[in-house]
């Protein structure tokens, strides 16, 4: 099989992580968004969405979008569970793991996305018609970056990590948002003690490198 595969964006990274933590070797194909060959006929044949990572198995099916990557990798390597083992981890991962996407992750990509002029037209990521940037969008993410900061600072203020009491794909999830939106400028806040304490705690890791 392989992974089609991008260094600078985020979705991608949150594979990349997972099969560090799961100590998974897989090969790489590496795809160059600053040249948009993601959009070029050659890996539009593998992803016609035009967007990474994409999987592509040994019998030609390819499986798209990395949470569904990473869910497929524990189901052949259930060992270590990132996703949980009892029914109310597994609901307390993916409840969070839902919610950083839906209010950090989709807050930075607002604010990239609208403010950034490398994206002019390009509202969403992927093969899409033109999308102009709405400023109202923009400042839309930043206040629920705002609010999601705050959630996660309360969240954590008496555990080490976010969902469960061990390093989960949710925590894989935030680490990744948190280190994409400080990249659009979405910084951590000083008084943001506990999510600071966790962010160093989630680098530490090996895996942060992948």
């Amino acid at each position: 099989m392989k992974l089609y595969d991008s260094r600078g964006a985020p979705s991608p990274r949150r594979v990349r992580v997972f099969l560090a933590e799961k100590g998974i070797s897989v090969e790489r194909v590496t795809i160059d968004l600053r040249a948009d060959e993601q959009l070029q006929d050659a890996f539009l044949a593998i992803n016609p969405r035009g967007a990474v990572p994409a999987l592509e198995l040994d019998d030609g099916e390819v499986i798209c979008e990395s949470a569904a990557i990473c869910r497929y990798f524990e189901a052949l390597h259930p060992a270590s569970s990132l996703f949980g083992t009892t029914p109310v981890d597994i609901a307390r991962i993916e409840s969070w793991t839902r919610r950083i996407e839906s209010d950090g992750y989709a807050a930075a990509v607002y604010v990239l996305r609208n403010t950034v002029d490398a994206f002019r037209d390009r509202g969403a990521a992927g093969k899409w018609p033109a999308m102009p940037q709405i400023p109202e969008l923009a400042a839309r993410g930043v206040i629920m970056w705002d609010v999601f900061v705050e959630t996660l600072e309360a969240q954590l203020a008496d555990r080490p990590w976010i969902a469960t009491d061990a390093y989960s794909f949710a925590d894989i999830t935030a680490l990744v948002t948190i280190d994409f939106a400080a990249r659009c400028k979405l910084a951590l806040p000083e008084e943001a003690r506990a999510v600071r304490r966790w962010h160093a705690a989630a680098t530490a890791r090996p895996s942060s490198t992948a």
